[in-house]
């Protein structure tokens, strides 16, 4: 299913969401009010193709609300959050949200004029006790509530609440600082200040490990970090967001998260191609990103995903082709080539729709490729029974069809509530890890905070085909690789030793 979506990863453009029953983070209006009212980005010029036949008209598919149910979810743990959200954004009702999230909505729709007016009302939207669940309104004085002088991100109606929530806050105090920078900083993607630009890799792709070897291809890292630093809209960003500024060393270090918070994405997708044996360099590739939702389409521009040229220079060119209901129109929204993707470029594509409708409408009639590689970012299937129900005729479609899957989780527990339904519908599952190129930025569950920080794409899953398929070739022996398929009993047992 193209709109099984729960939440998504790195370099988000309209924030992660909280679902129902689910640990993890959730949407803020950070994610509508810097991207959709300040800054966007520049498009990359498109490449001219070539196209012999004229798509259908797209249906208008239906799937499960996750906005809605993360709505939902956020009242659940603070009754009227939700409400104040809608009301910092200048929105009605849902609808209003659902309209800005497809790109429908102008900037001046949100009521926001300044820069301090924006942040200002992003951090509104944080200011609830984290102890009682009390919002400003439900106190004697609404401007009672004081903010954790510390992480500078959870806020108490009183001495009261905050030492009875001691206890449990300074478990993640230290981790929920970052967080709150980097909510502030991730402003300067929208800006175009993040990601730096990055040069042709120096290293195999198979020789690079992780974060720590692809910072050391950087060359003068420093000089790039530090001109961010000190750019214009980091200036203008602590004159405008009502906190102290950080020191120097804490503002690099949340650029570097940032940075690979927007390329995990892309590296993992080259991952994928990598443990799958897939050689961008000997043909030109498509590469189906399945489930694709506000998450990596709103405001994603043309070259977003141009680090997988850097990656493996000299490819033969590649397609990203998003699907999903939640696809936003913008510059990505137009039909995937007929033909093959241009040489050494990465071009994208996007189809607003169920997946397995743009499988019938697209690759059955010759109007798309039939994808070298499925990629789907934290599907979320394993959240509730609507969920999955929607994404069922996908899953087995995937797995019918032999396709190289890879989905991404966003931890262990993901991880093994995931293993169990793939086990179950008698999928080949090659392989299981820690993602090496998961994102390093923190996020925490938008109205819980007090809970273990989770990262984007942390680990991933390998399917291939069907269970009982002979000759189902494995993956190679990589770093934290669980090969092999785990018995159902072994998924409900708990994850293999030795992932991370």
């Amino acid at each position: 299913m193209a709109g099984g979506r729960r939440r998504g990863g790195g370099g988000r453009r309209g924030g992660p969401r909280q679902h129902p029953g689910t640990p993890g983070p959730a949407s803020s209006p950070a994610s509508l009010s810097p991207a959709a009212t300040t800054a966007q980005p520049n498009a990359g010029a498109a490449p001219k193709t070539c196209r012999s036949k004229k798509a259908p008209e797209e249906p208008a598919a239906r799937a499960p609300d996750v906005d809605s149910l993360g709505f939902q979810a956020m009242d659940r743990n603070v009754p009227g959050l939700s409400h104040v959200i809608l009301q910092k954004l200048n929105m009605k009702s849902y609808e209003d949200y659902k309209s800005a999230m497809d790109g429908r909505k102008s900037g001046s729709d949100f009521g926001i004029r300044t820069y301090f007016d924006m942040f200002q009302k992003m951090e509104d939207t944080f200011k609830f006790c984290v102890e009682c669940k009390k919002l400003p309104d439900a106190l004697p004085d609404p401007k009672s509530l004081r903010r954790c002088k510390r992480c500078q991100n959870v806020y108490y109606c009183g001495v009261a609440c905050q030492r009875a929530n001691w206890p449990m806050h300074k478990k993640f105090c230290k981790k929920l600082k970052l967080v709150a920078l980097d909510r502030l900083v991730e402003w300067l993607i929208f800006t175009g200040d993040i990601p730096f630009p990055t040069d042709t890799w120096t290293k195999a792709a198979r020789d690079v490990k992780g974060w720590e070897d692809w910072f050391s291809m950087q060359e003068q890292l420093e000089e790039k970090l530090g001109a961010i630093v000190a750019g214009r809209y980091m200036t203008l960003l602590w004159a405008n967001a009502g906190k102290p500024r950080p020191e120097d060393s804490e503002l690099r270090e949340s650029i570097r998260r940032l940075v690979t918070d927007f390329h995990s994405r892309p590296l993992t997708i080259g991952l994928g191609l990598r443990l799958f044996g897939i050689d961008p360099l000997t043909r030109p590739l498509t590469v189906h990103v399945v489930g694709a939702s506000h998450v990596e389409t709103l405001n994603t521009r043309l070259t977003d995903y141009d680090e997988l040229t850097r990656m493996f220079p000299g490819h033969q060119g590649m397609e990203m082709v998003m699907v999903g209901v939640d696809v936003v129109d913008g510059p990505i929204m137009r039909p995937p080539l007929t033909t093959l993707a241009p040489r050494g470029s990465v071009y994208l594509s996007s189809y607003k729709g169920l997946y397995h409708d743009f499988w019938e409408s697209h690759v059955e009639t010759k109007l798309a490729a039939r994808p070298d590689l499925v990629v789907g970012f934290h599907p979320g299937f394993h959240a509730c029974p609507d969920l999955l129900a929607g994404w069922l005729p996908t899953l087995l479609l995937l797995r019918d069809y032999r396709l190289p899957v890879l989905f991404t989780v966003y931890s262990e527990q993901e991880l093994k509530a995931s293993l169990q339904i793939l086990v179950e519908l008698e999928t080949h599952i090659v392989g299981y890890a820690s993602n090496p190129f998961a994102s390093l930025r923190p996020e925490q569950v938008y109205s819980s905070p007090n809970k273990p920080p989770v990262y984007c794409s942390s680990h991933y899953i390998a399917l291939l085909g069907a269970e009982a398929l002979p000759g189902a070739e494995e993956l190679e022996d990589d770093d934290g690789w669980q090969g092999g398929e785990p018995s159902a009993a072994a998924v409900a047992g708990g994850i293999a030793p030795g992932l991370g």
